[in-house]
């Protein structure tokens, strides 16, 4: 990997929005507890909702970073990502211990 492709990997990782950190504890909640709902069918807690969220809005991000400017999103936007980078992250988990439980 070149030095200019390493770069542009960090700089899409490393975006942020103007939602600010209480939004991101506030947004990484409610996605948890909507992906869960999606996944699962239930939440996980208000901790585990919010660990679940925050790192599925970075997972979510950095895919959507390839396509559209995530960093100019607001709040609506910034969830929705969260939301779909949190299903992403637990269907991995469900795929990751099914398999591994079987």
């Amino acid at each position: 990997m070149d030095a200019i492709a390493a770069s542009e990997i960090l700089a899409r990782s490393s975006t942020t929005t103007n939602v600010g950190w209480i939004g991101y504890l506030v947004i990484g909640a409610i996605a948890g507890w909507i992906a869960g709902k999606i996944v699962k069918g239930g939440g996980a807690g208000i901790l585990m909702n919010i660990v679940i969220g925050v790192i599925g809005a970075l997972i979510g991000g950095f895919l959507l970073s390839f396509f559209l400017d995530t960093a100019s999103g607001g709040w609506w936007f910034t969830l929705l990502t969260a939301v779909l980078g949190s299903v992403i992250l637990l269907w991995i988990v469900e795929k990751v211990r099914g398999s591994s439980g079987s």
